[in-house]
């Protein structure tokens, strides 16, 4: 009994570093190079090459086709890539996806490299200040862990050889048999969706390979179940979401399972013959020829799917149909709990949404004008009131969503970036929270029964034409998605500054007409009311301005 007790644990604990140090591998990698990754990702895209070899490399990169795949959803929900980009992406993702395997194949010693690597992570990690060496520990951190819970499951196994309970149970997924094949794809298949981890899946099929615990055979064939079993990450990151993220969780299930279909009838007659003539070891190495089945099968389905990724994602886009919506719904499209897997693109996430508070924004002041002017459609007032409540809910919940992301460890920049988009949520809001102001203002006026002078309702219309002004140049820097410069933020300043006083002569001067002919005292304070909106509208502005260009203060406000 104590000899099972430290079997289980030796070997829960083996998959528990393995596990983990994926994921600090993946983490510290992505912290080294998780900005130049995503804007990698979005430029290399062009063709289905190009998407294909984004794919590979991406992965090789992060060491992990979850973090991509889970990318490659929140691009597509963001309106960064479209379906057939995805496709392209995500089939590239699968090859890239091997590399661990090949990894694990080649290691020379893992208990050294386990040890060593941890011991250079550690010192890298607490020894230095500097974020990217720290950053670089603790990938180190990570890959020895891999390596460590290798040696773990290593160790764990090797009794098992000598158990006949062991090796009779085992001898059920011996796949030379069509039974035994579909055994190991149910196995393999189950394990993977529960750890959300092909490597791991491949690393315990290997290690029983390597002790002699299950044939060759056996563990090329977890190859199949893997392949599908992983694509549960893809449809946890889409659930809740969009219809093009169901999209592409749909493209990636489907092409998985096509090439499982394909290719599994092949495995017994066609690719054990073709491995074992081109391995002459495979029995006494089998974790090389194991890679290479799990490479060699995820390149046949991408060369077998490539030419077709067009037609393939307009099948997609049949079969999973696009949600019919009978009204605005005030939520978060664009963000999903698990982009939290990467702070990179939990960030680009949120600045997509913000796009929907800046856009939503210029479109309420355009409404406003047309009921300044006397111009409006029918509905517009109704519209303005609505899509302010719906900018407060959003501004609450993207607020929630960079909390939790900050509460994470992050990247120096990345948490400066967060904050920033904390502070211009904020701003957006507050402004759009002016707009029904100068509605209900107007209304005022209008249901006086006094009349609006001239000279009042040219300077409101002339300062809300000069604000629009300011208003475009601050949404094209912000859709711009780049760092404002100095000299755009000291232009904007000036601007500012002349609307403040613009406004300030405009008060005053309405102020003076108080009491006159020309202004009776309730239109007079309505007119007020308004003046006084548009000037905490131009505030929140160069405040946003201010956040773009990193924090900066100006005078201007």
């Amino acid at each position: 009994m104590k000899d099972i007790l430290v079997l289980l644990a030796t070997m829960g604990g083996g998959l528990g570093c393995f596990l983990l140090g994926m994921k600090h591998l993946s983490e510290g990698l992505q912290s080294i190079g998780g900005a130049g990754l995503k804007r990698f990702m979005s430029a290399m895209t062009t063709n289905r090459i190009a998407g294909m070899v984004t794919g590979i490399v991406s992965t090789i990169i992060v060491q992990s086709s979850s973090i991509i795949t889970v990318m490659t959803v929140g691009f597509v929900s963001s309106g960064l890539m479209d379906l057939t980009q995805a496709v392209n992406v995500i089939i590239g993702s699968n090859i890239g996806t091997t590399a661990t395997a090949w990894l694990i194949a080649y290691a020379p010693d893992v208990r050294l490299m386990g040890f060593a690597a941890v011991t250079l992570g550690a010192i890298l990690y607490f020894g230095f200040r500097r974020e990217g060496v720290h950053n670089s520990g603790l990938a180190f951190l990570g890959l020895g862990l891999v390596f460590v819970g290798l040696y773990c499951m290593n160790v764990a196994i090797a009794p098992l050889k000598k158990s006949e309970a062991a090796l009779k149970l085992f001898a059920t997924l011996d796949a030379a048999t069509l039974g035994g094949l579909l055994r190991c794809f149910a196995v393999s298949l189950v394990f993977t969706a529960i750890v959300q981890s092909s490597a791991a899946t491949t690393a315990i099929a290997m290690t029983l390979a390597n002790q002699g615990v299950i044939t060759f055979e056996a563990a090329a064939a977890t190859v199949f179940g893997m392949n599908i079993g992983t694509t549960v990450t893809a449809w946890l990151a889409a659930a809740g979401g969009s219809t093009e993220a169901r999209r592409t969780a749909m493209a990636h299930t489907l092409f998985n399972v096509a090439g499982t279909v394909i290719l599994m009838p092949l495995f017994i007659p066609v690719v054990l013959p073709a491995v074992k003539a081109f391995f002459p070891d495979w029995a006494a190495e089998p974790a090389a020829p194991m890679a290479a089945v799990h490479t060699g099968f995820n390149i046949v389905t991408t060369l077998c799917f490539l030419p077709f990724t067009a037609p393939f994602a307009a099948f997609v886009k049949r079969i999973v149909k696009e949600r019919k919506s009978v009204a605005e719904v005030p939520r978060l499209v664009y963000l999903d709990a698990h982009m939290k897997m990467s702070p990179f693109i939990c960030c680009s996430q949120a600045y997509q949404t913000m796009r929907f508070m800046a856009e939503s924004v210029k479109e309420m002041m355009e409404g406003v004008r047309a009921v300044l002017e006397g111009d409006a459609a029918p509905g517009i007032e109704k519209h303005i009131f609505h899509r302010e409540d719906i900018l407060d809910r959003v501004q609450c919940e993207i607020t929630e969503f960079l909390g939790k992301v900050m509460s994470a460890r992050l990247p120096v920049s990345v948490a400066e970036y967060a904050r920033a988009l904390l502070r211009i949520a904020d701003e957006y809001e507050s402004l759009s929270d002016e707009f029904p102001v100068i509605v209900k203002a107007y209304r005022r006026i209008r249901s006086d029964g006094s009349s609006w002078s001239a000279d009042s309702r040219t300077a409101v219309l002339d300062i809300l034409k000069d604000l629009d002004t300011f208003q475009q140049r601050v949404l094209e820097a912000f859709l711009a998605g780049k760092h404002l410069r100095e000299s755009v933020l000291a232009e904007l300043s000036v601007t500012s500054k002349g609307l403040r006083h613009a406004i300030a002569a405009a008060r005053e001067g309405q102020l003076q007409r108080i009491g006159s002919a020309e202004a009776a005292p309730l239109v007079a304070l309505a007119t007020l009311d308004i003046f006084n909106a548009l000037d905490r509208a131009r505030s929140c502005l160069i405040n946003i301005a201010e956040a773009l260009a990193g924090g900066k203060r100006t005078d201007s406000v």
